[in-house]
């Protein structure tokens, strides 16, 4: 039996749709025997909130089955002065860390969704107010660095824009704390205490979730729904050992290959 890491957005559902079939597959590769950890670069929803949102569309998980880059970012920042980029559902996620509007030792940018909460949160203002923390030496972090996601409307801008101009503008580099930082997976093997050479990562991304797992030495599936572009697969240098229509069809897939 495998142990899976399973993405979330563009693999269970896409803007709140699920996925035809994907509740079924999680099931039975449940039923297989298959240790499983969802793991999510996710940063509108807490975990608690996404949790019981997977459940409404009959996914079948624990709470601390979700791994969100929230949790991450409250363990890499316990203890700091943080002014935070990020929208309002997040917040009770950031638990040990100090928010703060000025004086802050770390920013920290979360990532856009689909409301206008984005416009309020990576404003002008605020992102002049992130610059001037960097120029006073604070270190810099994101939540995850993606340049767009997939909705039911089509692509949209993710927070990765703003995090390059921030890059930019003060001669830095972001620490990556969601997917696909080798910390994020190294989280997720130990929640399964499994080894990566024995472990499958199922995702959209073919950078964050592909690439990311591979250079950490797991295994890969991509699937054809969420973010996909044929396109992008052929120009990438990341080859995935297999790419599927979508996760309904793991199940049989990784019964024929285990």
């Amino acid at each position: 039996m495998a142990a899976i890491l399973v993405d979330v957005d563009g693999v269970l559902h896409v803007s709140g749709e699920p996925i035809p079939g994907a509740a079924d597959a999680v099931a039975e590769l449940r039923r297989q025997g298959h240790r499983l950890h969802f793991v999510t670069n996710n940063t509108t929803q807490s975990r608690a909130t996404l949790a019981g949102v997977l459940r409404e569309y009959g996914i079948e998980l624990d709470d601390s089955e979700l791994q969100t880059t929230a949790a991450a970012a409250a363990r890499a920042l316990a203890g700091k002065r943080v002014f935070a980029l990020v929208m309002a559902a997040l917040v009770d996620d950031l638990e040990g860390m100090q928010l703060v509007g000025e004086g802050a030792e770390a920013v920290l940018l979360g990532g856009a969704d689909e409301t206008d909460e984005t416009g309020r949160v990576f404003s002008y203002m605020n992102l002049a107010r992130a610059f001037g923390e960097l120029e006073l030496g604070a270190d810099l972090y994101c939540l995850h660095k993606n340049k767009w996601w997939q909705t039911s409307r089509g692509p949209l801008l993710d927070s990765g824009a703003f995090v390059a101009g921030l890059e930019y503008a003060a001669g830095v580099e972001a620490t990556v704390l969601g997917k696909p930082s080798p910390a994020y997976f190294e989280a997720a093997l130990a929640a399964l205490d499994a080894e990566p050479e024995l472990t499958w990562m199922v995702g959209d991304d073919i950078e964050s979730d592909i690439g990311g797992a591979q250079r950490f030495g797991l295994k890969t599936v991509l699937v054809r729904t969420g973010k996909f572009r044929p396109d992008q697969l052929e120009r990438s240098t990341v080859v995935p050992d297999a790419v599927l229509s979508s996760i309904v069809f793991l199940p049989e897939w990784l019964e024929q290959m285990l």
